[in-house]
């Protein structure tokens, strides 16, 4: 899939540990590891801007996109 998650980045950049980051959103760090890994099919508005609020980041900062012709053709 070409969107790729970049939290380990900007979580590096701040000097932040996923565990950190899980107890200050409330989120068990089970759930935080899956999305760090990209294994989540689909993350809720609620849990991204709670994500970037704790961070003090925009989405942009956690999701990269790599143009793929083929998503075209993806079915929904």
């Amino acid at each position: 899939m070409p969107v790729k998650v970049t939290l380990d980045a900007a979580l590096a950049r701040r000097g932040m540990t996923g565990k950190q980051l899980a107890e200050k959103m409330g989120l068990s760090e089970t759930q935080l590891s899956l999305f760090r890994s990209g294994k989540v099919r689909g993350i809720r508005f609620a849990t991204l801007a709670k994500m970037c609020a704790v961070l003090e980041c925009k989405p942009a900062e956690l999701l990269d996109y790599d143009a793929d012709p083929s998503d075209l053709a993806l079915k929904d």
